[in-house]
């Protein structure tokens, strides 16, 4: 697998509190955004980020954004 499965072509957007996360890269994760463990049979490490205060987040779903874990519109083309 070289390149991660595209989960959809619009970034999830949640609410997160404080604390550590893991963003799924592969796109294999069936709890998506967030890493499960599926990218073990893969080259993919999930992307770890610390949120440091609440905040509504962009979270990438296609897998493909230049800025990882956040959305920076790379699904529009897609």
């Amino acid at each position: 697998m070289d390149k991660p499965k595209i989960v959809q072509k619009s970034p999830i957007v949640l609410k997160m509190e404080p604390g550590k996360y893991a963003w799924c890269a592969c796109g294999l994760s069936k709890n998506q955004p967030f890493c499960d463990g599926s990218h073990k049979s893969t080259s993919f490490k999930p992307v770890i980020v610390e949120i440091t205060e609440p905040k509504t987040v962009a979270w990438c779903a296609c897998k493909h954004t230049g800025n990882p874990p956040f959305c920076d519109g790379s699904h529009k083309k897609l």
